[in-house]
């Protein structure tokens, strides 16, 4: 094999993993949202999760992707380590329909996939017809890549190569098999790929199955490496994910190690068929499934092992993410990560504007520690969850996530504003009470009857945020409510004047009320911009 065989190798290797990510993100851009929603609806029964892990990632064709994305969605608190082990099960299986497609060899119509797909991408106006084109382009690049890579410039050129045969003829050492494969899916970062590579060989007459079950069993515990790698530094849910994932194919070689030593199981493969490509497509299914069904059973066990192996941590501070994880690069579950932590946000905010009103109505600034350790930590979310969002921007997002990403920008900042005034009516409270000034019973009933409709405008507007659609009567009524207020804040401030005519009320108890007056106005026009996020465009926030 001379430089221009490992050229044209190379090369082919190259088309086969740039179809495969291509394919991969057009699939996320078509179906990722629907992949999504089928994981969070469907994984609440470890044996759905297992059939839902099967079919979403025979659909995205990565086990690795889909587990990336069931870290993000355990650090969003949309399931569990039980549910989220459930599916990385079944994803194990879903990826080996990649085989399965090389193995019937469809690489015959790849170039006619390259045309349409081109096509497609190229010429089409709306932007699913693209996604639908980058599906099909990517499958072409992907078979074609894999056909360059079978001919008789590349790999087969090893036919001729008596060091190779010669290699081969005595392969038979189950640690050098099991070593190769996982080295070589570690360099590829595909299981699939390298998967496919075998089969090629395979095809080729150079890969006989009695040394290539072993470098499948190595593929596969390579496979884990990509997880291990991205669950550096990250959250302790993500470590978990990658360590199941990596358990599954150390039990998978644990047993199927032996049993391709000590039993006819290379021979009954052999029997049904003679196409060593097919032969390799066999032994990877049985692999992953076998493995799979035989942990299933035993994934509670499972899972409280690893929760006592990789505990919880015990943070020094409140000051960082619950939900997101910043390590994690699947643009799919970002969206419900930055959904739980605006959750929290926004818990933050209610609590501390209730509380400082509550502060001035009772005269009592207990709570006052509380609210500012609070004010330090909305402070903290916003500027990291900001800084977060902006840092996501440039990857690859759907139409309906960029658009929500967009939106939280405004809800961030309005968020932030309110919790600025509750701050403030806490500063004035507590002037008050330094300074000893009275207020008529009057005036805290007035503020009373404001500052509870502002806190309905409030919760109304996150009920708005968080609809798949807002109906014309809904904005009817927070703008009716928003100008309400208004007109109770009016009225508050004439009964005022006319309490300072009569000196029922303090020149410096005044200015105060005053001031609190447009606090909690401005707190409810910031609520009610809230409910207007987005909502004028033909996008609509997704449910959170």
């Amino acid at each position: 094999m001379n430089i221009i065989n490992i050229i044209n190798l190379l090369g082919g290797l190259g088309l086969f993993l740039f179809g495969m990510n291509y394919m991969s993100d057009g699939i996320n851009q078509v179906a990722g949202s629907k992949m999504k929603d089928l994981l969070e609806k469907l994984t609440r029964n470890k044996f759905k999760g297992f059939l839902v892990g099967v079919f979403v990632t025979g659909i995205i064709q990565s086990s690795s992707a889909t587990t990336v994305m069931l870290m993000g969605f355990l650090n969003a608190g949309i399931m569990d380590l039980a549910q989220a082990t459930g599916v990385i099960l079944g994803a194990h299986i879903g990826t080996t329909i990649t085989a399965v497609l090389i193995a019937i060899d469809v690489s015959a119509i790849s170039t006619v996939c390259i045309f349409l797909g081109a096509v497609l991408v190229l010429f089409s106006k709306k932007t699913a017809h693209k996604y639908i084109g980058q599906i099909i382009l990517g499958f072409g690049i992907l078979f074609f890549g894999l056909k360059y890579m079978s001919g008789d410039s590349a790999m087969g050129v090893l036919k001729s190569s008596a060091a190779f045969k010669t290699f081969i003829s005595h392969a038979n050492n189950p640690l050098i098999g099991i070593g190769v494969g996982a080295l070589m899916c570690a360099i590829l970062q595909s299981s699939s790929a390298s998967i496919g590579v075998l089969q090629v060989l395979a095809l080729q007459g150079l890969m006989p199955l009695n040394f290539a079950i072993y470098l499948i069993i190595g593929v596969n515990v390579g496979s884990a490496m990509p997880l291990f790698l991205s669950s550096i530094g990250a959250k302790t849910n993500a470590k978990r994910a990658a360590l199941i994932y990596f358990i599954f194919d150390i039990v998978g070689m644990l047993i199927f190690t032996p049993v391709a030593l000590f039993t006819p199981y290379t021979s009954f493969i052999t029997s049904l068929t003679a196409n060593g490509s097919v032969q390799v497509a066999i032994a990877h299914i049985i692999f992953k499934t076998a493995t799979a069904f035989f942990l299933l059973p035993f994934v509670d066990t499972l899972v409280k092992y690893i929760e006592k192996a990789i505990p919880s941590k015990a943070h020094e501070t409140e000051l960082r993410f619950l939900y997101i994880d910043e390590k994690l690069n699947d643009p799919i579950s970002l969206v419900p990560q930055i959904k739980s932590e605006l959750e929290r946000y926004i818990s933050l905010v209610r609590s501390n504007f209730t509380a400082s009103c509550q502060a001035f109505v009772n005269k009592d600034i207990s709570e006052k520690d509380k609210i500012m350790h609070n004010e330090e930590l909305i402070n903290w979310l916003h500027n990291h969850i900001t800084d977060f969002i902006i840092t996501i921007t440039n990857r690859p997002l759907s139409n309906e996530n960029s658009a929500f990403i967009g939106r939280m920008f405004h809800v961030l900042i309005d968020l932030e504003r309110i919790g600025d005034y509750a701050v403030d009516i806490l500063s004035k409270t507590e002037q008050t009470i330094d300074e000893q000034l009275s207020f008529s019973n009057e005036s805290i009933e007035e503020f009373k009857t404001v500052y509870e409709n502002v806190l309905v405008l409030f919760n109304e507007s996150i009920h708005v945020l968080k609809q798949d659609k807002v109906y014309e009567q809904e904005k009817l009524g927070l703008k009716n409510t928003n100008k309400f207020i208004k007109e109770l804040n009016a009225k508050a401030l004439d009964k005022h004047i006319a309490r300072l005519r009569t000196h029922e009320c303090h020149t410096e108890s005044g200015v105060i009320f005053t001031k609190l007056l447009q606090d909690l106005e401005r707190a409810a026009d910031h609520s009610f911009n809230i409910s207007k996020a987005g909502k004028d465009d033909s996008a609509v926030i997704s449910r959170m």
